[in-house]
């Protein structure tokens, strides 16, 4: 049987050919361990500074300030809590409703040591007021997180009008940008944010590497202890493997960027168009129509349930669901519920999402069967 055709690249995203090529050598021969001094060190921390360099780069940062990470959920947790840790006792943070659990749960957690959060709510497209993130500072307030755009429904957050409040107040700002890099712009400097976090897998390169931007003179207490690896933040001995993986992930992302944003773009919308062609007006778009990632389109289907149309698509389409139905009962995600998308659409949520490896044949191909089955369902 053919492989379906891959439409959910925010879940992971393959290894690109050219990340394979630039970790094979760390695979095969050069073991060395790069903190080491003698010969067989030379190579590994030669390539774990290049790495370093390509993914300061990618964000308009120094080497210096990008600490690597074992993924997103790490770079997070070290943000957040590390932020809170320098901070005096009952530390106030402020999110939103929309966050990645990397972060809602790092949160609620720091709620059981006397940390306080505020989850500031968004608007039917999923974006945040920085007005509402202003209303909520408090004198106890250390940190904002907010998301640089949304893994469901792609809407790209007001990052950098977030930031000039935060720089009001003399407030830090960390963005997770998980889901961001490769498919928009980032720039630190830019955006205005003292933290940033990455996940390699999000990003063509392996799983279980990211990376932290931390902006210099930011007081953060380091993630675990012991040689001092990472300037002392993040001790262990470093993952060359994937840190080579990750760097060459993020030195294509920035030399490509505009070539993939259209190619990704110009396939969203053929998707889009597609089944409006097959299915007129009985669906719905959830997200921002233009602020939003050029990858990512989430869909609502009325009348179908979420499960039962992935079950009737998955050998041929695979995709994601916005609700999930256990026991009878249908949960919906805590995105769409925040974007108080009604029962009856939100249950019948799916999200596609391109990458570069897909292919006009496929997303014709994909068009037949999600129109098919949606009909099949409804009938």
């Amino acid at each position: 049987m053919a492989h379906p055709i891959y439409l959910d690249y925010n879940g992971t995203t393959p290894h690109d050919p050219e990340v394979i090529a630039a970790m094979r050598p760390f695979l095969e021969h050069d073991f060395g361990n790069p903190s080491s001094s003698h010969w067989y060190g030379i190579a590994p921390q030669r390539a774990v500074q290049k790495a370093r360099a390509q993914v300061a780069e990618l964000l308009g940062c120094v080497p210096e300030e990008i600490i690597f990470t074992s993924g997103g959920t790490e770079s997070n947790n070290h943000a957040i809590k590390g932020i809170v840790a320098a901070a005096a006792k009952g530390a106030h943070i402020i999110t939103s409703t929309i966050e990645h659990p990397a972060v809602l749960e790092v949160c609620r957690r720091l709620e059981t040591s006397g940390a306080t959060t505020t989850s500031v709510p968004v608007d039917r497209y999923g974006l945040v007021d920085p007005e509402d993130v202003a209303r909520a500072i408090r004198p106890e307030t250390v940190l904002i997180t907010i998301m640089h755009s949304n893994n469901e429904v792609g809407t790209i957050e007001p990052i950098a009008e977030i930031a000039e409040i935060a720089r009001r107040h003399s407030l830090l700002l960390h963005t997770d940008a998980a889901q961001s890099a490769g498919k928009t712009q980032l720039d630190v400097n830019e955006l205005g944010v003292d933290l940033l976090s990455l996940a390699g897998h999000k990003l063509y390169a392996p799983k279980g590497v990211g990376a932290l931007y931390v902006r210099r003179g930011v007081d953060l207490v380091p993630f675990c202890h012991g040689a001092g690896q990472e300037s002392g933040r993040r001790a262990g001995t470093e993952n060359v493997l994937e840190i080579v993986g990750l760097g060459t992930a993020c030195d294509i992302a920035r030399r490509d960027l505009t070539a993939n944003i259209d190619h990704m773009l110009s396939l969203r919308n053929r998707l889009h168009q597609g089944l409006a062609a097959w299915l007129g007006n009985t669906f719905r778009l959830n997200g921002h129509p233009e602020k939003r990632l050029a990858n990512t389109l989430n869909l609502s289907f009325k009348d179908v349930e979420a499960t039962r149309m992935l079950e009737e698509i998955g050998l041929e389409v695979a995709a994601s669901a916005g609700a999930a139905c256990h026991s009878g009962t249908v949960r919906i995600s805590h995105v769409l519920r925040a974007m108080r998308v009604p029962d009856e659409w939100a249950k019948g949520t799916l999200r596609f999402t391109v990458g570069r490896m897909t292919t006009e044949t496929e997303i014709d191909r994909a068009v037949d069967v999600i129109g098919n089955a949606v009909l099949r369902l409804r009938a």
